[in-house]
C-alpha cells in the first residue's frame, strides 16, 4: 500500500487520526514516496488505536452537549459552524469554509425557525462519513 493512504486506511478502520498523527506514524503527503506491506501497517493500526487523544463518539457527544443551552439534543448551527472552522487552528489543520461547507450541508438536518439543529445525527453521519 502506498503510505499516502495511511490516514484513509486507518479512518476506514473507525479510527480519528489527526494529520499530525498520520505524519507521525509514517503517512505521506505525496503518493509514491514510501510503501507498506500489511506487516508494516498493523503496528501502525495498533498504535493509533490506543492513542488516548483520538475521542469516540462518547466524547465527542459531551463536547456538543456543552452548547446544548436548553438541554433538548440542539445547538445552534452558526455555533457548530463556529467550532468547526476553528477546531484545528492550533495544530495547523483548519478547515477553510468551502471545506466545511458541503460537510454540513451532507451532515446537518435542516435548521428550526430559531437556527437550531439536532446535534447527534449530524455527528453520527460525521462519524460515519468515509473519505
Amino acid at each position: 500500500m502506498d503510505a499516502f493512504y495511511v490516514g484513509d486506511c486507518l479512518r476506514a478502520l473507525n479510527l480519528n487520526p489527526t494529520l499530525a498523527v498520520i505524519e507521525k506514524v509514517g503517512g505521506k503527503t505525496k503518493k509514491k514516496e514510501k510503501m507498506l506491506k500489511v506487516d508494516d501497517f498493523l503496528p501502525i493500526f495498533a498504535q493509533v488505536k490506543k492513542d488516548k487523544d483520538a475521542g469516540s463518539f462518547e466524547d465527542f457527544m459531551e463536547v456538543l452537549k456543552l452548547y446544548d443551552k436548553t438541554e433538548n439534543g440542539t445547538m445552534l448551527y452558526a455555533e457548530l459552524e463556529h467550532i468547526l472552522l476553528s477546531l484545528g487552528e492550533y495544530r495547523g489543520e483548519r478547515l477553510e469554509k468551502s471545506e466545511l461547507e458541503p460537510v454540513l450541508k451532507d451532515c446537518c438536518d435542516e435548521e428550526d425557525e430559531d437556527g437550531f439543529i439536532p446535534y447527534e445525527p449530524f455527528l453520527k453521519r460525521v462519524l460515519a462519513f468515509k473519505i
